[in-house]
């Protein structure tokens, strides 16, 4: 039998629809449920055991003072696409906690971005069958011209949930 979690169970429900309306119902879903990723206009264009893939359009509520995507919005663009790869693999026993993210930025970024997250076969399975652990998850960031302004990192823990 292959591994089934909540997230995934939750996720499915939205299969039977046409993928454009899959992915916006998922992103609708999840910016629900994780309240700051649904007021900053995050996009999930892929979500799949494989790999993430979240975006961000260059829009009003997310640029910065010389017209770009914030700094912050980036580093959550990072954030919430390792997590959801992380959260694809997480066992139900389990909350998922940010430890660290180291985001640098090395060039001014082009239009809209996009985050691609996947983990290795070793961490899914350590993801489904340890009580605690920590991973470090890479994430590519991308901007519209396909540059990478950001080069990031995202540490993600998992301990039992409280009873």
């Amino acid at each position: 039998m292959s591994f089934d979690n909540r997230l995934r169970r939750t996720l499915a429900r939205f299969d039977r629809l046409p993928l454009s309306l899959a992915n916006k119902a998922k992103s609708w879903a999840l910016g629900r449920t994780i309240r700051y990723v649904g007021t900053s206009g995050l996009s999930i264009d892929e979500i799949s055991v494989d790999q993430v893939v979240v975006s961000v359009a260059n829009e009003a509520r997310v640029q910065n003072h010389i017209g770009t995507v914030h700094a912050a919005a980036m580093a959550l663009l990072a954030e919430t696409a390792t997590g959801l790869a992380l959260g694809m693999h997480l066992h139900d026993g389990a909350v998922p906690v940010i430890k660290r993210m180291s985001v640098n930025y090395v060039r001014r970024a082009v239009g809209g971005m996009r985050a691609v997250a996947q983990l290795t076969d070793a961490q899914k399975s350590s993801l489904q069958s340890d009580e605690r652990g920590e991973v470090l998850v890479p994430v590519t960031v991308t901007d519209s011209e396909g540059a990478e302004p950001i080069a990031c990192e995202m540490l993600w823990a998992w301990t039992p949930k409280r009873r």
